[in-house]
Formats: C-alpha cells, sequence, structure tokens
C-alpha cells in the first residue's frame, strides 16, 4: 500500500474547513455583541454631551441600536444550531465595515476612536477569509473613511487633517490586510503540512497494525507484571484460542498462561536463558516464547514473540525418520531373517504326532509372540516409509463419511458388527492434511477405539465428531471409545513408543499418529472431559496460517 508523502514545496494552501471557520466566526461574532452593547451603554450614560457633540445623533441612535440587534440575532440563530458558510461571513464583515462608517459619520467623524474598531474588523475579515476578498475589505474601509472626510471637509468646513488622517487609517487598513494574509497564508502552510504529516503517520500506524494483525507470528506488549498491554491475532489464538477482532478490547480478566508467566520471571532474573518450548492448553501446539525489552531506557515494557513451533518439529521428524530408516534396514536383516527360522520352525513342529498338549501351548506361545515381533517391526519400517507430508485441503464432513463407509466394510469377524457414530458442525473450516497420512491416524485412533470399548462392553463402537473450534477458524475431530479409559498417571506416556497396556499391541499406533499429526501441524491429545471412556482429539492448525 503506497502512501503519500508531503511535497517539499508544501501542500497546497486551503480556506479554513467550514468548522473552524464557525468557530472562530462564533467568538468574533461574541466580540461584536459586546461592542455593540457598550456603544448603547456609553449613549446613556452620558446623553448630554451626546445630544451636543454628535452630528446627527438620532442616525447614530438607530444605526447603533440596528448593529446590538443584528449581532444579537446572528448569536441566536448561531446558538440554535445554524452553520454559517463562506458567503455568510463575507456579508458579515461587509455590514460591519459600512455600519461602523455610518456610526463615524453620524458622530464626531473620522477622528472618532470608533475608526479602530474598523482595523479589527479587517483583522478579523483575512483571518476568517484569507483569499483576495480581504484586500476588498481594506479598499472597501479605505473608500469609506475617505469619503466621509472629503463630506466633512467640503459640506461641514472641516480641518484638512481629517483627509490626512483618513489616509493614515487606509494605509493601516492595507498594512493590516497584507499582514494577516501572509500570517494566514504561513499558518495555513504549516497546518496543512501538519495535517499531510499526521495522516501519513495515521496511514502508517493503520499499515503498521494490519501487519501485525496478519503475522503469524503472535506478539505480544507486558509490564515487568505480566499485565497484557497489546497482544496480536496470532498470540491471541496460540496461547487463548480464541482470537479476537482488531478493533475488540481485550478482555480485562485475560491472564498470561502459568508456563509463559513462569517463564517472563525466569528470564526477568535472567535475561540471557531461553525458556523451554510450552503448551498453554492440552489440545494447543508447542510454543516457543522469545522476550525482549521494548524500550531499553525505560524498561517498562516486554515484547514477546510467539511462534509455533511446528515447522521445526516437522524438520526434526524427518531427521529423526531419516536416522530411523538407517536403523529400521539393519532391523529387517538382523531380525526378521531369525524371526522367520523360529516361525518355521514352529510351524514344522506343530506337523508332529507325538506332541503334547503342554507341547501345543508353547508352539501357540512362540507364534503369538513372533506375530507381535513382526507387527513392531512392520510399524517400525512404516515410519521410516513415510514420505514427507503432502497436505491437501480436506473438506472433513465429505471425507469422514467415506472414510466411516469404508472403514466399516474392510471388518470381519467379531468385529463386522462394529459401529461408528459420526457427528460434526455446520460449516466445518477445510482441514490441511496429507491424505494418505490422515486415513492411516484415523484407523490407528478407531482401532484403538473398538479395541477397548469391546474390553468394558463387549461392542465394538466408537464415537466421531468434528467441529469447530472457539474461533470458529479451526477445525478438530473428537474419537471416542466406551472402554475403561486411561489413568492419569499414565496419560503422560500414551503417545510414547513401546508403550501399552494391551498385552496383544505394539505399543506403536499412538506415537505413530502422534508423529503423523506434527508432521502436518496439526496436535494430538488426549481429552480431559470427565466422560467415560477416552476421547482423542485432532486439533488441525489454521488452514491460512501454514507455515
Amino acid at each position: 500500500m503506497a502512501v503519500d508523502k508531503p511535497s517539499l514545496a508544501g501542500p497546497a494552501l486551503q480556506s479554513p474547513t467550514l468548522p473552524q471557520q464557525a468557530k472562530l466566526f462564533r467568538i468574533y461574532n461574541h466580540y461584536r455583541l459586546v461592542v455593540s452593547i457598550m456603544l448603547l451603554a456609553l449613549l446613556l450614560i452620558d446623553p448630554v454631551n451626546f445630544d451636543s457633540q454628535f452630528r446627527l445623533p438620532d442616525y447614530y441612535l438607530t444605526g447603533a441600536a440596528g448593529y446590538l440587534g443584528l449581532n444579537a440575532f446572528i448569536a441566536l440563530i448561531i446558538v440554535a444550531g445554524f452553520q454559517p458558510n463562506r458567503r455568510h461571513i463575507i456579508l458579515s464583515i461587509l455590514l460591519d465595515i459600512l455600519i461602523i462608517h455610518w456610526l463615524l459619520f453620524t458622530s464626531t467623524g473620522i477622528t472618532n476612536g470608533l475608526a479602530n474598531l474598523v482595523i479589527i474588523s479587517i483583522a478579523a475579515g483575512n483571518i476568517l477569509t484569507p483569499t483576495r476578498v480581504g484586500t476588498f475589505y481594506a479598499a472597501l474601509a479605505a473608500l469609506c473613511s475617505l469619503g466621509i472626510s472629503g463630506w466633512a471637509t467640503l459640506v461641514l468646513d472641516a480641518s484638512a487633517d481629517d483627509l490626512v488622517r483618513a489616509g493614515s487609517l487606509g494605509i493601516l487598513y492595507f498594512a493590516a490586510a497584507f499582514t494577516l494574509q501572509y500570517v494566514s497564508r504561513r499558518m495555513m502552510r504549516s497546518e496543512a503540512l501538519a495535517s499531510s504529516r499526521a495522516r501519513s503517520l495515521e496511514e502508517l500506524e493503520q499499515i503498521n497494525k494490519q501487519i501485525i494483525q496478519r503475522m503469524r507470528t503472535g506478539i505480544l506488549v507486558l509490564d515487568r507484571h505480566g499485565q497484557i498491554r497489546l497482544v496480536n491475532a496470532a498470540a491471541e489464538e496460540l496461547l487463548f484460542g480464541t482470537p479476537s477482532s482488531p478493533n475488540q478490547q481485550l478482555p480485562p480478566s485475560r491472564v498470561l498462561p502459568q508456563p509463559l508467566k513462569l517463564g517472563l520471571e525466569a528470564w526477568i532474573r535472567n535475561p540471557g536463558q531461553r525458556i523451554e518450548p510450552f503448551q498453554p492448553f492440552p489440545t494447543s501446539p508447542r510454543l516457543q516464547a522469545n522476550f525482549t525489552e521494548l524500550d531499553v531506557s525505560r524498561k517498562d515494557h516486554i515484547l514477546v514473540f510467539i511462534e509455533d513451533i511446528g515447522k521445526v518439529t516437522q524438520q526434526a521428524q524427518q531427521m529423526k525418520l531419516a536416522s530411523l530408516g538407517r536403523l529400521t534396514a539393519g532391523i529387517a536383516h538382523e531380525i526378521r531373517n531369525p524371526l522367520g527360522a523360529i516361525s518355521h520352525a514352529a510351524q514344522l513342529m506343530e506337523e508332529s504326532p507325538t506332541l503334547s498338549e503342554g507341547d501345543h501351548r508353547m508352539l501357540d506361545i512362540i507364534r503369538r509372540h513372533s506375530r507381535r515381533v513382526n507387527g513392531i517391526i512392520e510399524n517400525v519400517l512404516d515410519l521410516s516409509r513415510r514420505q514427507v507430508a503432502q497436505a491437501d485441503q480436506i473438506d472433513l464432513s465429505d471425507w469422514l463419511q467415506e472414510f466411516v463407509s469404508d472403514y466399516l466394510q474392510t471388518q470381519d469377524g467379531d468385529r463386522a458388527s462394529a459401529t461408528i457414530d459420526l457427528t460434526f458442525d455446520d460449516d466445518l473450516p477445510p482441514a490441511r492434511f496429507d491424505k494418505s497420512q490422515f486415513e492411516q491416524v484415523m484407523i490407528n485412533l478407531c482401532d484403538n477405539g473398538l479395541r477397548y470399548s469391546h474390553q468394558k462392553t463387549g461392542r465394538y463402537s466408537v464415537k466421531i465428531h468434528a467441529g469447530t473450534s472457539a474461533d470458529g477458524e479451526r477445525s478438530y475431530i473428537d474419537i471416542r471409545d466406551e472402554g475403561p479409559g486411561i489413568d492419569p498417571e499414565q496419560k503422560s506416556s500414551v503417545f510414547e513408543p513401546f508403550f501399552t497396556t494391551d498385552k496383544s499391541g505394539t505399543g506403536l499406533g499412538l506415537y505413530l499418529a502422534r508423529e503423523l499429526c506434527e508432521s502436518n501441524q496439526a496436535h494430538l491429545s488426549v481429552l480431559d472431559d470427565a466422560q467415560p471412556g477416552c476421547c482423542f482429539r485432532i486439533t488441525f492448525a489454521h488452514p491460512g496460517r501454514l507455515i
């Protein structure tokens, strides 16, 4: 977005805006109202000298009363909400000049001190309308002053000094007009430049706000007590799961997650320390926080960068798989060949007609454990053969319905009666995941759920629910079984390799599922919602913020 910069030659001059003109004119009218009241008050104070000294006292009284009435009327309509425009202001200034000269003409002439009021009217006119009209005000006032002096000299035999005084006043009128026009132009130029720079700063501020709000990195500004002063949408989503809109006020009850607060306290004690990755809540991705002083001199605010380490985890997974691939090559050669020989020997022994019942039980143990070892090797080989995730955008409602249908058709034996209860919210956000890996994760979780449901209830049943996160921008899937659940002390170990509570399991299913989720920047977790059975939740990354 381009930002207009102020020109070196200065912005174009403009007259004061209408609100400014109205405000200034209101002040000027208050001045005129006070002056007109004082003019009438002076007549009441000394009425004797008024009749003896003034040329046309009755006309003077009429002019002063009319001037007061005019100013009072303008004041009333302004109070009522009338907004004068440029034409009204010009007309008011012209009437001022003419009325004051009328008062000069009907009083003692140009020598009267009222002539000084003309200078104020010309000055006000050049401030309110700093254009060529201001010069016209001065010209009109000079002509009126010269006309009054010339009439007094010719008709009333007044001294010629009145003409000199009128000429001097004319010079003052033009000097006031030109001076105020110059000052007004300088002020308008400065105001226009300040306004242009203010607009540029406001546009830059808006751009910065948009950039900060749309950044994928979370940004917080904290005080040294951990109180949040500023937070962008990414930080809201990563730390609290519910980002607010850019114009929404931060909830006053919003506090830092405990792991981040502890990390802040540790960083304040030792600024060189880097805190460990943390999870603000069980279903969130692992985050990394970096702290720095916002103002080194004041040291009262701390800038925090919050990053989803999904990309780093993804790269670590690839390195882990490379190492695992080299390991499994040796496993396939060193273990599967002897294992095949053991299985073959067991088959040959089973064909012997002289085996006792105890020997058959021993052979059954050999076969079962050979199959289990072979299953472990197959799972490890699957990990090493896995390709880099090729994420596709998935419509979860359509994909899940197709998956459930295909999955149930592949079940045989006792599992042929398996049931899966599928529900999902309306308007699910899309998910990004490698479809083949997503299918593998769902198969592992469904197999796991059916097995544990059957152990407790005797039925093969699983519930799958696809929902939308609180911010309305991410989706998740819950896979819930009817089994005995997981002991609290074992929840931290369920995703470790080779950990299992089922004697026939390999302990690699959940480990493989989490590895696949992390490779796609999703997060697999055990949901602790105090409901029967066990629930695993896949929380997908924001489709627009994938790294």
